[in-house]
């Protein structure tokens, strides 16, 4: 009896503990739910008033961003014009040049990495990469103010082509280098993780390493890849320091790389920088830009997850 008490009690513990875990992960969850709502929130009520402000038609079809407008009542101010057009423009030029560089590089490092190198070359190469990860955006945006941006304008100009001393392409290329070990660190821990009988079993049928690779492990490692070129993509549209260093404030309808252009998140700090009221419509708009940003990067997320799901593989 005193045995199947002791039993008893034990196993009420190890219920107790058990619930009094799952309680707090569910808080910690619950925390991290109500912090996002709370920051959408606060976007949409701020918006709403930016809003009543600038009719909606205007700041997601105008083709002009210049938001000068009066800060104290004493100020003549203009009126201002809050076209996002040319930010999402910028925004999605020097992402789409950062990920040129970064998913070819960040790759096919990553598939060396996982299938090729040795273990002493992995030693070596893999910590080298992520060394990158650790370098401050600040001295990447010298880097590409101080040597890309000057390198891309004189070699430009050899060849007759008009290059801005702040361009796009310098931004992108920096940024895309930037980007690279987050690619390849995720995509090669992913690539990893594909079991070594699928390999086997490739190889024993007579494929070589480069099919195996191409036809069985890639298909395998994809939803993880994609996720990695996500995580990367998101990463790009989000920089701040770069783009301001290397590619300017100017807001420029364009799709040529040599352009000086801006991004959202520039003028998002553009915009909440010095003395400004903030009930205008000029700070107001930099809770507008945080909105839009959160809505694209949402809509990259659907489109990822439906990619993965269509061409995710199912292994037992």
């Amino acid at each position: 009896m005193p045995d199947g008490t002791l039993i008893i009690t034990r196993s009420g513990r190890s219920r107790w503990r058990d619930s009094l875990i799952v309680a707090v992960m569910a808080a910690a969850a619950g925390v991290a739910i109500l912090v996002t709502l709370g920051i959408v929130m606060s976007l949409v009520f701020e918006t709403i008033l930016f809003l009543k402000k600038i009719p909606i038609s205007n700041f997601l079809f105008g083709l002009e961003w210049s938001p000068q407008t009066a800060i104290r009542s004493d100020q003549v101010g203009a009126e201002g014009s809050f076209g996002v057009l040319p930010l999402i423009n910028g925004t999605l030029l020097i992402s789409a040049i950062a990920m040129a560089v970064a998913t070819p590089l960040g790759l096919t490092s990553a598939i060396y990495l996982s299938e090729y190198a040795s273990k002493r070359a992995r030693d070596w190469v893999k910590p080298a990469l992520e060394i990158l990860a650790g370098i401050p955006t600040v001295v990447y945006g010298f880097f590409a103010a101080l040597t890309v941006a000057p390198f891309i304008r004189m070699t430009g100009g050899q060849f007759g082509f008009e290059v801005a001393s702040e361009s796009a392409l310098a931004a992108g290329l920096v940024m895309g280098i930037m980007i690279v070990p987050l690619i390849s660190s995720l995509s090669d821990d992913v690539i990893n993780a594909v079991p070594q009988s699928l390999r086997d079993a490739s190889l024993g049928m007579g494929a070589t390493q480069s099919e195996t690779i191409r036809r069985v492990v890639m298909p395998a490692a994809l939803p993880g890849i994609a996720g990695s070129l996500l995580l990367a993509t998101s990463r790009a549209i989000g920089e701040t320091m770069i783009v301001l260093m290397a590619a300017g404030l100017a807001a420029k309808l364009s799709l040529n790389p040599l352009d000086a252009v801006t991004t959202i998140t520039v003028q998002i700090v553009a915009l909440l920088t010095g003395d400004q009221e903030f009930d205008s419509a000029k700070t107001l708009s930099a809770f507008a830009l945080g909105l839009l940003l959160f809505i694209l990067t949402l809509i990259m997320n659907v489109i990822a997850l439906r990619i993965v799901k269509k061409y995710r593989e199912q292994y037992d």
